[in-house]
């Protein structure tokens, strides 16, 4: 019995030792399928898992801002291609208050799309354009003047469309006012996220 049990642990131990070199020499093949590809989308470098309601907000917002600058600009010019029964429509460019307002409407339409195109590429390749930092203060910087550009033309638009009397360019105006202003409102909330994450940034 001793030397039949002693076969039964020499026959295990055996397979034991036929199987540990096996598992052992395997082991490490998964270890290559692990290591990250350098050209792989990494959610920990862009902080997309962190603050994802930030990105998200700011990329609307910003969105939101272009389409009102455009239709601000849109609607001060499209008058001024129409022509009437023997005379052209006065423009926008006669009356200083209104070239003002679409000079500043285009200027915030520009702002607009750079600040989403920088932020789908942050998104996607974080700081491919700019360091976070720089972005940060820049960000915050030119909300403020872009917010302060638009409230003030708002403002002499509403003073050219009360000296002007109720016709085509009158209407557009008035619409160009509308969306000028709705612009203002969309980059005063960004520049309160652009404060927050600049706080953020200096905190911590």
């Amino acid at each position: 019995m001793k030397e039949f049990g002693g076969g039964m642990v020499a026959i295990a131990c055996g397979s034991m030792a036929g199987v540990l070199p096996t598992s052992a020499t395997h082991s490490p093949a998964p270890l290559p399928l692990a290591t990250p590809s350098p050209f792989s989308f990494s959610v920990a470098s862009t902080r997309w898992s962190s603050r994802p309601s930030i990105y998200i907000s700011s990329l609307f917002l910003r969105f939101l801002a272009l389409i009102f600058s455009f239709a601000s600009a849109l609607a001060l010019a499209a008058p001024s291609a129409k022509k009437t029964t023997g005379k052209e429509d006065s423009s926008f460019s006669d009356y200083p208050e209104l070239l003002y307002s679409f000079i500043v409407t285009i200027l915030a339409f520009v702002y607009s799309a750079y600040q989403l195109f920088k932020g789908v590429s942050d998104i996607a390749y974080r700081g491919i354009l700019i360091s976070d930092m720089a972005s940060d203060y820049l960000s915050f910087i030119l909300d403020q003047l872009a917010g302060y550009l638009l409230i003030s033309s708002s403002s002499m638009t509403v003073l050219a469309i009360q000296q002007r009397r109720q016709d085509t360019l009158w209407k557009a105006a008035v619409i160009s006012v509308t969306m000028s202003f709705a612009a203002f409102v969309v980059i005063a909330i960004c520049a309160l996220l652009s404060g927050y994450k600049l706080c953020k940034r200096i905190i911590w």
